[in-house]
């Protein structure tokens, strides 16, 4: 069988500061649509970048008091830092500096030139720097730039052109006989709206600074940034110097860019290509823009997010999750700290992690750790295992036409239904009854099964969660090997598995930690016994309830204040057999010194929480009358239980 290949681009970023959440949006995208063509079988190339050349650069190195090269060399170290921490899986990083790219741009040039395609003219006109984007008066709102909104300068100087209005009734004819090459649809009808209003001869050098390509046969001319820039996806595919490549890899499949860039990749691109006969990408899809309270992102209004910052708090596969779930690709999406903790507490702790967290206890308690063969199916078992099955299939036809969202919705659908399979099937009550062995077999394997399932089907999205599942489920097989197909068929999971003890995937968060000491039991992590004022009615609990909390002494190992919280300590203990963090709202009345060494009371067995971005695994038992609160402390060596 061939081997099916794709090719998949980001924009190169322009690297005048530092990415924000809406650059992360767009890679992530493009991320877990090449993680998924790998997973389907495909040979992948996954490209992004830098743009480093330009007007706007070079003013920024001089105001910094450094060399352009210096400037971006420094940003640019930022946009791989991030890439990595977000798990970026592109195959290759292009720097338009490279020397690759350097005689690539000049050849093409050379060569649009000697076909008479590029000519020598003055240019009189609006230019906006920021964009890097010349404007004709027309063109101008309210005297400004159409795109960014900023002012524009008149710029006068000799210049070469390409000629694209040669080129314009063969582009507009191809983009009406290939509806599929500008998506989503709204975009297309936008560039074919602007192609019918008049193509411009393109301006394509500068003279008025030197940061970037020279013209090859007028040096005191470099090559205009967009010209520049946009034939990086070719550089990196092989144009120039690996023709096996670049006929492996071209046409790219997609070209994932901002719709604000739309116009150059859907335009100016594919003449340039056209010049060149060289064949058109496939497809240029615009996504929307993320948004901050219905307002685009940008720097000039201080309403960007840092995406390390999140990824340091929330963890990477719990911002890419949020982004490729709560953002339907084509449409503008809103972030929120609410939303982006609303989605990872709903699906993530309480849906994926529980499902994961209460399985593997099952199997543990019920079964020794072992996943049995399974017995005869119910109705409920068929049902679920064709639930699984349907998902497969149609989270690959979702993927196939970009839809992410939807790919995500089918999987979590699976997931809900997994979790309420288990309320249906009732395992505590089946492993209390000996003759219900087999029917507990068949449970906890479908259980498994379907987590089996899961983690291929995420694996594109949450892929630092994915193999985490894997290993926890114990299954032998590396990860790293498995496809598209494997999750395609019931029944694939070995009995006799063993699995891992479970661990958490994602504590719950909590976003008010510094409420008052006696409202917050979880929040704080401490429990607190407080004298009532009157008598009151308690509910009545059962020795068996009771018995569920684990009550044990710990030792105060370490103990210190939690940056920018006036209530809250970060306290390290010692549980005898391991040793714990947990965060506790009690700085008001213990100074962290005079903690360490103390032997406490904790909840041990208490869900995880993450708190001002601490995963606290444990709560303190502390009494309090009025104003005043004091740890419930024990003369008894850690690890020992209290009843």
């Amino acid at each position: 069988m061939k081997q099916k290949n794709f090719y998949i681009t980001t924009p190169i970023y322009y690297p005048s500061d530092r990415l924000h959440i809406g650059h992360a949006y767009c890679t992530t995208v493009a991320d877990a649509v090449a993680r998924f063509k790998r997973l389907a079988g495909y040979d992948v190339l996954f490209l992004t970048g830098s743009d480093e050349h330009g007007q706007k650069i070079q003013r920024r190195a001089e105001d910094a008091g450094t060399t352009p090269l210096a400037f971006v060399d420094n940003i640019v170290a930022s946009f791989k830092h991030l890439w990595e921490k977000l798990h970026i899986s592109n195959d290759d990083f292009i720097r338009t500096t490279e020397r690759r790219h350097h005689e690539l741009v000049q050849a093409v040039f050379q060569k649009i030139y000697d076909q008479g395609d590029i000519y020598k003219a003055e240019y009189e006109g609006w230019y906006c720097t920021p964009c890097e984007t010349f404007w004709l008066e027309r063109q101008l709102v309210d005297g400004k730039c159409p795109d960014c909104g900023r002012p524009v300068e008149i710029v006068k100087e000799e210049s070469y052109f390409f000629r694209m209005s040669k080129y314009q009734d063969r582009l507009l004819q191809y983009i009406e006989e290939n509806p599929e090459f500008i998506q989503p649809t709204s975009r297309r009808n936008e560039m074919i709206n602007f192609i019918k209003g008049g193509l411009e001869d393109l301006c394509v050098s500068r003279t008025t600074f030197n940061w970037g390509i020279p013209v090859p046969f007028d040096t005191k001319h470099v090559v205009y940034v967009w010209f520049d820039a946009l034939t990086n996806y070719i550089t990196a595919a092989g144009y120039l110097n690996d023709r096996e490549k670049f006929s492996k890899y071209w046409p790219a499949d997609i070209h994932l860019v901002g719709k604000e860039i739309v116009r150059f990749h859907s335009i100016i691109w594919p003449v340039i290509l056209m010049a060149l006969g060289v064949d058109l990408p496939k497809m240029v899809y615009g996504h929307g823009w993320l948004v901050i309270e219905g307002d685009k992102m940008s720097k000039s209004k201080g309403n960007v997010i840092d995406p390390l910052a999140l990824i340091e708090e929330f963890g990477p596969d719990a911002i890419r999750y949020f982004l490729l779930r709560e953002i339907a690709l084509g449409q503008d999406g809103n972030f929120s700290r609410d939303a982006l903790v609303n989605r990872i507490n709903a699906d993530l702790a309480n849906d994926l992690g529980n499902l994961l967290h209460r399985s593997l206890n099952m199997i543990g308690r019920f079964n020794g750790g072992v996943i049995a063969a399974p017995g005869e199916a119910g109705q409920v078992d068929r049902d679920l295992r064709e639930l699984a099955q349907a998902t497969a299939v149609n989270y690959e036809k979702a993927m196939e036409h970009l839809d992410i969202n939807s790919a995500l919705k089918d999987v979590w659908a699976l997931i809900g239904r997994t979790n309420k399979y288990i309320d249906e099937t009732g395992p505590w009550a089946l492993a209390k009854d000996p003759a219900q062995k087999e029917r507990l077999n068949t449970v906890l394997y479908n259980l498994a099964e379907v987590l089996r399932i899961v983690a291929i089907l995420i694996s594109p999205f949450l892929p630092v969660t994915a193999p985490r599942i894997w290993a926890q489920l114990g299954i032998a097989t590396d990860f790293a090997a498995v496809k598209l197909v494997d999750a395609q068929g019931w029944g694939r999971l070995a009995a006799g598995t063993v699995v891992a003890k479970p661990e958490p995937l994602f504590p719950r968060i909590e976003e008010e930690p510094e409420q008052e000491e006696n409202t917050a039991g979880a929040v704080s992590n401490q429990a607190v016994a407080k004298a009532p004022e009157t008598p009151a009615t308690i509910s009545e609990i059962t020795i068996e309830e009771f018995a569920k909390v684990d009550l044990r002494v710990v030792k105060v190992l370490a103990a210190e204040k939690v940056k920018k919280a006036d209530k809250l300590l970060q306290l390290t203990v010692d549980l005898g057999s391991e040793q714990r963090t947990i965060v506790s709202g009690i700085a008001k009345h213990y100074e962290p010194e005079d903690l360490v060494g103390k032997n406490v009371v904790m909840v041990v067995n208490l869900k995880p929480a993450k708190i001002r971005g601490i995963e606290s695994r444990g709560m303190v038992l502390a009494a309090s009358s009025d104003d005043k609160l004091a740890l419930v402390t024990a003369d008894m060596p850690a690890g020992s239980k209290v009843k």
